[in-house]
């Protein structure tokens, strides 16, 4: 079943959860492309929480979904249809650690019209180009589900425009491929292969995806680096997948100091330029 039969489904249930809302249709192909359902207006904890834990029975992955310019009336990219899932592959296809590790040596390269090539080993000393590797899988000491509702609530009370969307998908990893999102498109066309690394976190740490804006992603994160090396090696992690977030994020611009922020913390947010 595709995400339109799927939530007719859930509305003709016994529930009727679902508010206002609409398939939205990808500006690609010829106006049959309707990878997601969208609410008309702002979403509740209480519906995501209810409708994350009956994921599995309704075939439907929900996300909470920021916009752009929440001002400008689009909710850019869902409203506006700027979506595009034909054109991704599938995210079993990739392979999380070669992935990272293809991105670490690109984005650690001195041939750079920004940094020369001290600075930017200092970004990522003390690994300077030197790939690491992954970093450990964690204990989870945390239920991820449970931490995923609370990071929804807390989602919510910081950004009240953001609204529902349901995608047909197994995973949160798999849902953003579904989906059609394409924003890290700056560095990667395919979303597929960010789903793959996605994927691989949810297992190694417990991580949920719970928001997705133009160009933003947010997990919840049960099981969170807790000593200093271990946080470097997850920050190596994340500048692969995203050398925004140490590039531009809080200064300092260093590994280390991303490191510090990331330590214990529960959820993950990512931003491309």
């Amino acid at each position: 079943m595709n995400v339109g039969q799927l939530t007719e489904a859930l509305s003709a249930s016994a529930e009727g959860l679902l508010p206002p809302g609409r398939m939205v249709t990808s500006d690609e192909g010829d106006g049959d492309v309707q990878p997601l359902w969208l609410s008309n207006g702002p979403t509740t904890a209480g519906l995501w929480t209810h409708l994350y834990a009956e994921r599995a029975r309704f075939g439907l992955w929900p996300l909470l979904l920021d916009s752009l310019d929440p001002s400008d009336g689009e909710f850019r990219p869902w409203a506006s249809g700027e979506v595009f899932p034909e054109q991704m592959s599938s995210p079993a296809s990739h392979d999380p650690a070669g992935l990272l590790a293809q991105w670490w040596a690109t984005y650690t390269a001195a041939d750079d019209d920004v940094l020369d090539t001290g600075r930017r080993l200092a970004v990522t000393a003390p690994f300077g180009q030197a790939w690491p590797g992954l970093a450990p899988s964690r204990e989870m000491a945390t239920n991820p589900d449970c931490l995923a509702a609370e990071y929804a609530r807390a989602f919510l009370a910081d950004r009240p425009h953001t609204r529902l969307g349901l995608i047909a998908a197994v995973s949160g990893a798999e849902a953003l491929t579904a989906a059609g999102w394409d924003g890290p498109c700056n560095y990667e066309n395919d979303t597929a292969k960010f789903s793959a690394i996605v994927r691989d976190w949810e297992h190694r740490f417990g991580a949920r995806v719970v928001a997705v804006g133009f160009s933003t992603l947010h997990l919840s994160v049960a099981a969170p680096p807790s000593h200093q090396h271990e946080a470097l090696l997850v920050a190596a992690e994340h500048f692969a997948f995203c050398p925004d977030n140490i590039w531009q994020g809080s200064k300092p611009h260093t590994l280390a100091a991303y490191a510090e922020r990331i330590t214990g913390a529960h959820h993950w947010d990512f931003w491309w330029n």
